[in-house]
């Protein structure tokens, strides 16, 4: 593949914010998804916006996907006080728009699903206004763990679907594109004023028809909010990058997808699924 393009060339993470939004997460011995998966806009997000994606239940996946660098092997750490160290850490940044994520948890029998439920709770309990937005693993296809997430109320549910169906077998070979379509049309089933989100990567050697099918079946499930970026190679050993997408293929997949239906679609190089998580929230509750 040929030099990364212009577009997606980014600064070098630094400055007073940047530092105290680092130095707040140690305070609360907190994980990011930004660090673990080596995330491009960090220095935007944490440098210009004082935000960050809290990443709970530890810092190691028990899965190894093709196309992530967070660390893959047997999970040891399940911390009860975690989601309290998460909401303080939220109020000392006083965000009014949280993200959550996690590591995949196949080593628990409800794949870390009331952690998930507790942080909503906690977070509340501090700040009831925070708009809480959860992206959560697949549980293994587990409907009562979807259950306990909704059960808690966040104002988003979010699962990424990643790649096209053809790509799941050696992109994220420990997941099945049809349970996860799955997840999400049962969790807008469970409580339809949850807003439900997605998101994908492109570049790893996908159709444009693939693309636009993924895009029905988002309709299908009751997808309010999808996100699409370009994927970007951690190392040498993950998934190569077959295609650069140039900036106004992105445009005319964000067009596709909302004129298939979706409420609203972030689509662009360095967009992921957190990126201007409260922005785009905000966008689609106004359209």
């Amino acid at each position: 593949m040929s030099s990364r393009p212009d577009w997606l060339k980014v600064r070098i993470p630094g400055g007073e914010n940047f530092f105290e939004v680092r130095r707040i997460l140690r305070s609360h011995k907190l994980n990011t998804i930004c660090e673990d998966a080596m995330c491009p806009n960090i220095a935007e997000c944490w440098g210009k916006h004082r935000t960050a994606t809290f990443m709970i239940l530890g810092d190691i996946c028990t899965r190894a996907c093709a196309f992530c660098a967070v660390t893959s092997g047997r999970p040891t750490e399940y911390d009860l006080m975690e989601p309290a160290r998460v909401a303080a850490a939220i109020a000392d940044l006083k965000l009014k728009h949280a993200v959550v994520t996690s590591v995949d948890r196949d080593d628990l029998q409800d794949g870390g699903a009331m952690i998930f439920a507790e942080t909503v709770r906690q977070i509340r309990k501090l700040d009831p206004n925070v708009k809480v937005e959860l992206l959560t693993p697949d549980f293994q296809g587990s409907l009562n763990s979807v259950r306990t997430v909704i059960d808690s109320v966040p104002d988003i549910f979010s699962h990424n679907i990643e790649t096209v169906r053809r790509l799941y077998t050696t992109i994220r070979f420990k997941s099945d594109y049809t349970t996860s379509f799955g997840l999400l049309k049962a969790a807008k089933g469970m409580n339809s004023a949850v807003y439900i989100k997605t998101g994908i990567m492109v570049g790893l050697g996908e159709e444009k028809d693939e693309i636009t099918e993924l895009m029905q079946h988002a309709v299908e499930a009751g997808v309010d909010i999808l996100t699409i970026g370009q994927y970007l190679r951690p190392s040498r050993k993950h998934a190569e990058i077959k295609k650069y997408y140039h900036p106004d293929e992105f445009a005319e997949l964000r067009d596709v997808g909302q004129g298939l239906g979706i409420r609203w679609v972030f689509s662009g190089p360095l967009v992921r699924s957190s990126y201007h998580a409260e922005d785009v929230f905000d966008q689609m509750i106004a359209r």
